[in-house]
């Protein structure tokens, strides 16, 4: 039987006037293949639904011909509203800026990785996807990251973006507040976290490598 994944994408277009932000396209598109390559379902929502907004810094002149299925994908997405997590075997969480706004406290995603996390499902993010953990508590009231070992875009990486002073928090310290047995390597080092059935990875560089791991966690 074929495994069903769920991906959860921003619909944040902009950090304020001067930045236009969204989605970080390779680490949406490169999962999205590794996962179609070994015949998985993969489901793309977003809490509005709709189109995806791309940040422009992701795009190059051209991009690789086998993203164009994952492309398309991103023209219309379902509503996260209208998802059954229990038809799901796995759920990733890519980054993009954008998800520093829309994917902490949105309900449905909350209920959705408590869900994933109490049923021994696999959960994975990578660079600003780890966004969408921030927050999260399992029903016993614990935070879905505390004691594990994970990654994201550290505090350090986002600095050289200079746009840390714009963020509503920093990623990494929010997740070492919340209990996170943090990984850093250094900035833009290809680095992938797993612990268990939890993978993350540290920013764009890592996508490819966190998707195939992910695979891997899947069995």
């Amino acid at each position: 039987m074929s495994k069903n994944i769920l991906m959860v994408l921003t619909n944040t277009e902009k950090i304020d006037q001067d930045h236009p932000t969204g989605l970080w396209l390779s680490e949406f598109a490169e999962p999205y293949v590794e996962f179609k390559r070994n015949g998985f379902d993969v489901t793309v929502v977003s809490p509005k639904g709709g189109g995806i907004p791309l940040d422009p810094n992701s795009l190059e002149d051209e991009q690789p011909a086998e993203w164009k299925e994952a492309e398309e994908q991103l023209l219309k997405t379902e509503q996260l509203s209208s998802v059954v997590f229990d038809h799901f075997d796995g759920v990733f969480l890519p980054g993009g800026h954008g998800t520093m706004f829309d994917l902490p406290n949105e309900p449905q995603l909350q209920d959705g990785l408590a869900h994933f996390a109490e049923n021994n499902k696999v959960i994975g993010a990578v660079c600003h996807g780890p966004a969408g953990f921030v927050d999260v508590e399992l029903s016993d009231g614990t935070f879905l990251v505390k004691g594990k070992k994970l990654t994201s875009f550290t505090d350090e990486e986002e600095k050289e973006t200079g746009l840390d002073d714009l963020m509503p928090f920093l990623l990494q310290s929010k997740l070492e507040e919340q209990g996170a047995h943090f990984v850093a390597q250094g900035n833009w080092a290809d680095h992938v976290v797993t612990d268990g059935k939890f993978i993350t990875g540290q920013n764009p560089q890592s996508s490819q490598k966190t998707a195939e791991a992910f695979v891997k966690a899947l069995g």
